[in-house]
Parts: C-alpha cells; sequence; structure tokens
C-alpha cells in the first residue's frame, strides 16, 4: 500500500473550504465497514461516520450521514421527510449518484449534488472520520467543519446496532 494519501475530490472539496483535516490511510477490508476503520485507526466505532447513499420510492436520491455503531431507521427517516419509503441505493446506482465506489463513499464532492441528513448527535462529537473518497481512505475533522460544507439537515433516525425501526 502506498503511504501517499490520493487527492480526490472530497479532497479537493475540503481544501477548497480550507478546512483543517487529518488524513488516515488503512488496509481496507471487503465487507469490514466502520468495525475495520475504527479498529485501524484506534478510534472509536462511534466516531467513524458511514456516507450512505440512499433513495425515496422516486428513486430520488439522499445521503445520510450515520454512526458507524449505528443503523438508520429507513421508516422514521421516511416518516420525517414524508416520504412513502426509503431505502438503499444498490450499490451501481450508489456509485453513479455519489461518483465513489461503495466503501470509499464520502459525502464531499458528490458527482450529483443531494441533500444530506446526519444523525443529530454526530455533530456533539469532538472529532469525526468520514471517508475521503476512496477505500481505505478516511478524513478526520471537526463536525462544525463538515456541517458548514454539507448544510445537512440534523435528524434523529439511529438505532442501535441490532435494533429494528
Amino acid at each position: 500500500m502506498s503511504d501517499k494519501t490520493p487527492v480526490t475530490a472530497a479532497v479537493r472539496v475540503l481544501r477548497q473550504h480550507k478546512v483543517v483535516y487529518t488524513e488516515h490511510l488503512y488496509e481496507y477490508e471487503e465487507k469490514g465497514g466502520t468495525t475495520v476503520s475504527a479498529r485501524e485507526l484506534g478510534v472509536a466505532e462511534h466516531a467513524v461516520i458511514k456516507t450512505l447513499v440512499m433513495e425515496d420510492e422516486n428513486k430520488q436520491p439522499l445521503v445520510v450521514l450515520m454512526h458507524g455503531d449505528c443503523e438508520v431507521s429507513t421508516k422514521n427517516l421516511a416518516r420525517l421527510l414524508h416520504k412513502k419509503s426509503i431505502h438503499p441505493c444498490a450499490p451501481d446506482i450508489a456509485n453513479k449518484h455519489s461518483g465513489y465506489v461503495v466503501g470509499g463513499t464520502s459525502p464531499f464532492g458528490t458527482r450529483k449534488v443531494m441533500p444530506v441528513y446526519m444523525e443529530r448527535s454526530i455533530a456533539d462529537l469532538d472529532k469525526i472520520y468520514l471517508n475521503g473518497g476512496k477505500r481505505g481512505f478516511l478524513v478526520g475533522l471537526a463536525p462544525a467543519d463538515a456541517v458548514a460544507i454539507l448544510k445537512p439537515t440534523l435528524v434523529d433516525v439511529a438505532l442501535a446496532h441490532g435494533e429494528h425501526g
């Protein structure tokens, strides 16, 4: 693995906004998710934020930012957004919307501009780790910087792992 951090669309957006961030490369594991990245970085999985590309019943895409150790209640999110249903996009569709490969999806610099919904408690953390736009590459930054760039709608739709709703 090279030690050179990639210059992705996400990195370009962060630089453009003059955000102070840290770069973290790690050995990507297929289907390892935030458990692996948290372990590799030595940080709490709660601070590793998943970027999920979802869509409503009309195939309108949206981005949900969620704690790595939580799931999204798509029922509660749909209710909140006055939609019939919301579900994760198929990987090829998610890739098309975001311009990234699933497992490397960043909320910054997406190909298509999509509404962003962020679990409210993410804003309370000191530092968060988001995907930098490539598998095995996270960026660490203050949640306030992510909020300033992404202008997300804050929501309360987290479920603990194994909880259903």
